[in-house]
């Protein structure tokens, strides 16, 4: 069946669920784990159950259904969908809650039969490749009183014209690809989202198109190896309907940036190994793509990125850092590292430590590995103790918190386009928004301000965000 026959089925379950919610104000919530595709994903959910009839409520004593949709890339994620699920079962036993669980997780089978087995009281269980038929999943709970599992472990197709509910109305993310091929050795993602396959790109367009016309100023591109879009459709002949020239990330990236309204465009996750020429020209040539550029690291050693399967070594990366930053006016790096991957040494830690300090990150997001059962890294003999890991970590985070006060230091004084977010979370009297290179700033200013770029003098930084004036 054609992906667009499939979702215009999947439409008339959400009627007949509609149809059954009539006139009950039913509430549901939804408890979002892990990165940015997970979050994207929750937004179609919940576009779907509010065409079925269901308003969001934060609180959950109100909900009549609530939906987990979850992270199987840290351990943490697991440990705290256990957690919730044993909350909940006193209020499905009082009020016949449903509880739905989707997401990465579910493409885990040792953890699908330990949900069957320790909670029997889960209604649904669905998988990111079976997302899309959420709303029969749900008639059919409904309607037949019975335990829904839906989960494929075939790689996923591409379906458009999902419902969407965004909560945020200045910046957006979009999709562009599922899937990776990359198969590091520490990550379970190939293995439950399955393998690249590309958004065409008119759909991805037109959709920027209207968040811009709703007034959109951001929009993140999204994928878990964002910047080898089209190369498996290209490398392998797939066929995908030809749109404006575009047949790469960089032609991708021109044409956003040509889109009247958008103002700022970032994109998540790239690869070292994967960043092209032209992308780097693209990024450089750019008013709208934030110089902030996240680069995952993961190890500064050439051994372990080695045994990470990451394909580049300790030099090729420093070397592809000195070519962006020499061909890109004012770039600025994040990057992810894992602290402890197994047989990791002192000497490699070191090796880490030294990237950190001659790159000096704008941003570092750290882990401490995380054994994932069905990885390469899980079966290696040499896993690393919890108290060294720990002790690395530690240092780890001493060394990006330094650098961070002292790079913060060179904002004091300058003026930086700030588009404005919202209230500040810790302080509703100020507002808040970001620099291009993703820094958190508050300042006195009217709420009208709200979803406008404008320029703020930097007077004083605090770590985790500035403070500025309006000129």
């Amino acid at each position: 069946m054609e992906t667009k026959n499939e979702i215009k089925e999947q439409e008339e379950f959400i009627e007949k669920v509609k149809k059954i919610n009539s006139n009950k104000n039913l509430k549901y919530t939804i408890i979002t784990m892990g990165c940015q595709l997970n979050e994207n994903d929750s937004e179609k959910i919940c576009g779907m159950v509010e065409e079925m009839g269901y308003t969001k409520t934060n609180e959950q004593q109100n909900a009549d259904l609530t939906i987990f949709n979850t992270c199987c890339v840290r351990e943490n994620a697991e440990d705290k969908l256990f957690g919730k699920l044993g909350e909940l079962k006193r209020q499905k036993e009082q009020k016949g809650l449903l509880i739905a669980i989707g997401g990465c997780k579910k493409k885990k089978k040792h953890i699908t039969d330990k949900i069957k087995e320790s909670y029997p009281f889960v209604d649904i269980i669905f998988g990111t490749h079976t997302l899309h038929k959420f709303p029969e999943d749900l008639y059919k709970s409904i309607q037949e009183k019975r335990k829904i599992e839906d989960v494929l472990d075939i790689d996923g197709k591409i379906y458009e014209g999902l419902p969407i509910k965004r909560e945020d109305k200045i910046k957006a993310s979009v999709t562009i690809m599922n899937g990776c091929n990359n198969f590091c050795s520490y990550c379970i993602v190939p293995y439950v989202r399955g393998r690249e396959r590309s958004r065409n790109p008119k759909d991805i367009l037109e959709e920027i198109k209207e968040l811009a016309n709703q007034g959109y100023k951001e929009i993140t591109l999204l994928g878990q190896n964002v910047n080898s879009y089209l190369r498996v459709e290209n490398e392998k002949n797939i066929p995908y309907e030809k749109y404006e020239g575009i047949d790469s990330f960089a032609k991708l990236l021109e044409a956003v940036n040509k889109i009247h309204g958008v103002e700022r465009i970032r994109f998540v996750s790239p690869h070292p190994k994967d960043f092209t020429d032209d992308v780097i020209d693209g990024i450089a040539n750019s008013e709208k793509i934030c110089k902030l550029i996240h680069l995952p690291l993961q190890s500064g050693s050439t051994k372990v990125l080695k045994e990470m399967n990451r394909k580049y070594t300790k030099e090729q990366y420093l070397e592809l850092v000195d070519k962006m930053k020499s061909r890109i006016p004012n770039l600025s790096l994040s990057t992810d590292i894992i602290v402890g991957f197994p047989g990791e040494t002192k000497e490699d830690f070191e090796d880490t430590l030294d990237v950190v300090k001659k790159v000096k990150f704008e941003q570092v997001y750290m882990f401490i590995y995380s054994r994932r059962k069905g990885t390469l890294a899980d079966k290696m003999q040499n896993q690393i103790p919890e108290e060294i890991k720990h002790e690395r970590f530690d240092k780890l985070k001493a060394l990006v918190e330094s650098q961070i006060e002292e790079n913060n230091k060179k904002y004091i004084g300058t003026i930086q386009k700030i588009l404005v977010e919202g209230t500040s979370k810790n302080n509703p009297n100020m507002l808040s928004g970001r620099t291009n290179s993703n820094k958190v700033v508050i300042f006195e200013g009217q709420k009208e301000l709200i979803g406008n770029s404008i320029d703020l003098k930097i007077v004083s930084e605090h770590m985790w965000y500035l403070k500025g004036e309006i000129l």
